[in-house]
């Protein structure tokens, strides 16, 4: 029993890992599944692709590597966070589609909540801002539209789950109703400082808390897979939301230490330890996880379009075929022309928080072409991480200016990773393994399972790829950043 199955569900896709006693990959499996958007800003999924999609990748990925459910010792699971599922206790049936996290149908709710002078003491206790993105209005609308639903609530006969405990509850054939803190901390209806679920949010929101799941730590007991599925009964052992379990994949243990994952948007975490830092700058205070009973805290800040402005590039200009010719397109660039690009497609993320916004484009001449308009879509990822370090250097008024640790697909690009270097100021750390999302559930598994050592331990396994270090002198640095802030300025002014 020496390999980990980590189970990675995301918005997109669903994929397995299988992981051996060194945390090498072994084989992997990959299944996409559709969208679906009943109306415009309304993002839904069908649970039972989520659940299929996962039962068969993961069966996939043992049959790639030859390796069956007695030689596997445990299952983590990381999740497409804020997700939002209700079924039905007796019979396992979803009410209703799972409403997305990108999901806006509750903005009016939120903005209703807003004005009525709610948020301070929501963000007070859960760390987050009142917005559609978290579950809890998710949870209130589904009860609110679909008939009967409030009042079997009420009666005890549903259950709310983030992506996770959806996962559990099929694992476990019913026998599991659970999620971990990181997850819970993104409902909106946890007390992140209490660790427990808040009574007054739940009344706040209409929501009968004989729906909410058991929380337990990151590695912790969550049942057992049914035997049915793999052939064996496989204990369940480590759950973490997806940045998190990247936090964790990217072993950042110690406060200070930060990493930044850039898949279609961009979510940086700075490890704050034991303690809870309210922000000022309009991060969210989160829990980046917990072990033993005791939560590590986090800053997060979220970009919304990191990768997908090389896939407007791809899709939307239409010069580029594929997203490795930007970087030979931005070392052709006229740096000269000073083309800023605010990316602002779907509003302003972290620290703005400008869902009205849209994209906008400065400085171009009669020369601006492919090459200046690339550069500046992997430019903009580098300023916009910066204002999230900014901001999160402000709240937490620590040394929050080491390295960077970086992952996902944008970080395959050196020309990306040295402007970001550059911009920060610090050092960038690309590591070996970039799968740090499957990673980090596999080690919180495997480490409930005895497979994997302390913490400790396994970031001395972390292996470096490559350090970007600063090359840009200060002043350079100073007049293109100041450039970014009158862009995105101005942009918000229109």
């Amino acid at each position: 029993m020496t390999h980990i199955l980590a189970i990675d569900q995301g918005t997109t896709s669903s994929r397995a890992i299988l992981f051996d006693e060194r945390l090498q990959v072994v084989a992997s499996a990959q299944e996409e599944f559709a969208q679906h958007y009943p109306r415009p800003g309304w993002v839904e999924h069908d649970p039972t692709d989520l659940w299929s999609s996962v039962a068969a990748t993961a069966r996939a990925a043992m049959e790639k590597a030859g390796v069956k459910a007695g030689r596997i010792a445990a299952i983590g699971i990381t999740n497409q966070r804020e997700t939002t599922l209700i079924w039905d206790r007796a019979t396992g049936q979803p009410i209703h589609n799972a409403i997305v996290w990108q999901d806006r149908r509750t903005a009016d709710t939120c903005a209703a909540l807003k004005a009525a002078g709610h948020e301070p003491m929501i963000s007070a206790r859960t760390g987050l801002l009142l917005d559609p993105y978290f579950s809890a209005t998710k949870v209130k609308w589904l009860l609110d539209h679909v008939d009967g639903a409030r009042a079997r609530a009420e009666a005890g006969e549903l259950a709310f789950g983030t992506v996770d405990s959806w996962l559990i509850w099929n694992l476990t054939g019913g026998r599991v109703h659970a999620t971990d803190a990181t997850n819970a901390a993104r409902t909106m209806l946890y007390n992140i400082a209490t660790g427990a679920w808040d009574a007054e949010i739940c009344g706040l929101m209409d929501i009968p808390m004989s729906l909410l799941p058991d929380v337990r730590d990151c590695a912790a007991d969550f049942g057992t897979a049914r035997a049915d599925l793999f052939g064996r009964e496989i204990p369940i052992l480590g759950v973490a939301g997806d940045q998190q379990a990247a936090t964790v994949g990217q072993a950042c243990f110690a406060p200070g230490m930060m990493k930044s994952t850039y898949g279609t948007g961009c979510f940086a975490l700075l490890n704050t330890g034991p303690d809870l830092v309210p922000s000022t700058n309009r991060l969210l205070t989160t829990i980046a996880y917990q072990l033993n009973g005791k939560p590590t805290y986090a800053l997060e800040g979220s970009i919304f379009i990191a990768g997908a402005v090389v896939q407007w590039l791809r899709d939307g200009l239409k010069i580029i075929r594929h997203a490795s010719e930007t970087q030979s397109l931005a070392e052709a660039a006229e740096e000269a022309q000073g083309v800023v690009l605010v990316p602002a497609f779907t509003g302003l993320g972290a620290p703005y928080w400008r869902p009205d916004c849209r994209g906008a484009v400065f400085g171009l001449s009669r020369n601006s072409g492919p090459a200046e308009l690339a550069r500046a879509a992997l430019e903009s990822v580098g300023y916009q991480t910066r204002d999230l370090l900014d901001a999160m250097r402000a709240d937490w008024g620590a040394a929050a200016d080491g390295v960077l640790r970086v992952d996902g697909g944008m970080s395959a690009s050196d020309w990306a990773m040295q402007f970001l270097s550059d911009i920060l100021g610090a050092p960038v750390d690309r590591p070996k393994v970039t799968e740090t999302t499957a990673l980090g559930a596999a080690y919180l598994a495997g480490f409930k399972a005895g497979t994997y050592g302390s913490p400790e331990e396994f970031a001395k396994s972390w292996a470096l790829d490559r350090r970007f270090q600063p090359q840009m002198d200060a002043d350079t640095r100073t007049a293109k950043y100041a450039r970014w802030g009158r862009a995105v300025q101005a942009t918000m002014s229109i």
